[in-house]
């Protein structure tokens, strides 16, 4: 196993954890806004994966594979790595990855190196993050159709619509549209519903790029899959 040590790249990885949380933990390396340790996967078929794992004050894992002699996975997340560690049981990398405190392998989920994660995620994630109405284009009349997306159960309907090729106003899980109902006046289109301006043309209020409500387990599509991949879940 490697030894632990760190370098002097800068103060600001110093200030991430406490000294105590780091203490032991083998590759230690500091930088301006990261640090880096060595960590590894295991997986019963082909023994252990190991890497270099980065963690950035922003929340995000990084790992870089090193599982043999010029392997180029590169800045792979935590579930990727997970993957490529062909690891039996996926989806589990908080306690499949792991680091080695004083020679002893321990999960990413027992130390403190999740903390900037959890956070971001947990941002992305609560319940009270905002999704703002969005259009989709009948291919027939080419008129746009406001979707509300408060619920669960509307994001979804959003979700599916952007799915179909050839949507039509008929599709809309509202009965009362048609193509002969007219479009909203474009004035009324500008406001989207964000708390935070009427006006807004999209913000981190607003705009959610995935989370717990608009993401979906019973859905093949890229988007949910990539989703549910590298969720805290």
């Amino acid at each position: 196993m490697a030894a632990s040590g760190s370098s002097s790249g800068g103060g600001g990885g110093r200030e991430l954890f406490k000294e105590e949380e780091l203490r032991d933990m083998s590759g230690l390396k500091k930088g301006d806004d990261f640090i880096e340790v060595l960590c590894g996967c295991t997986s019963r078929r082909f023994g252990d994966a190991v890497g270099k794992l980065k963690v950035f004050a922003s929340g995000e894992l990084v790992i870089s594979c090193q599982c043999v002699p010029g392997c180029t996975e590169d800045k792979l997340n935590p579930s990727a790595f997970e993957k490529h560690a062909e690891r039996e049981v996926p989806r589990r990398w908080k306690y499949n990855i792991w680091v080695i405190v004083k020679e002893k392998k321990v999960p990413l989920l027992k130390t403190a190196l999740l903390r900037y994660y959890n956070r971001t995620s947990k941002s992305a994630n609560g319940s009270n993050k905002l999704h703002r109405d969005e259009f989709v284009q009948c291919t027939i009349c080419n008129k746009q159709r406001r979707f509300r997306l408060r619920t669960e159960e509307e994001c979804r309907a959003f979700h599916d619509a952007q799915a179909v090729l050839n949507w039509k106003c008929s599709d809309m899980p509202s009965d009362n549209v048609t193509c002969a109902v007219e479009e909203e006046r474009e004035s009324r289109k500008r406001l989207r519903g964000c708390t935070r301006t009427p006006l807004c043309k999209g913000c981190l209020h607003c705009v959610c790029f995935g989370c717990k409500m608009c993401r979906f387990s019973d859905c093949g599509c890229q988007t949910c899959v990539d989703y549910l991949d590298n969720a805290d879940i």
